[in-house]
């Protein structure tokens, strides 16, 4: 996953995928990216400040799960 911080790193958001796409069906998020599958299937539509927001979800899910 590419190391981005959401909160200091500027300019253009970068997706979090990387292309392990499978959906873990105890915690509903993609075994690759942890994103949810709405966040997903938004991300290509979504504002950067949206993708920003997701990013944080992503850094509290990894420090939650790991």
């Amino acid at each position: 996953m590419t190391e981005f911080d959401p909160l200091h790193d500027e300019g253009k958001v970068p997706s979090p995928c990387i292309n392990v796409c499978s959906m873990n069906p105890r915690t509903g998020l993609c075994e690759g990216c942890l994103r949810t599958i709405e966040e997903i299937a938004q991300w290509s539509t979504a504002s950067e400040e949206r993708k920003r927001e997701v990013w944080m979800e992503i850094r509290k899910r990894r420090d939650e799960l790991f």
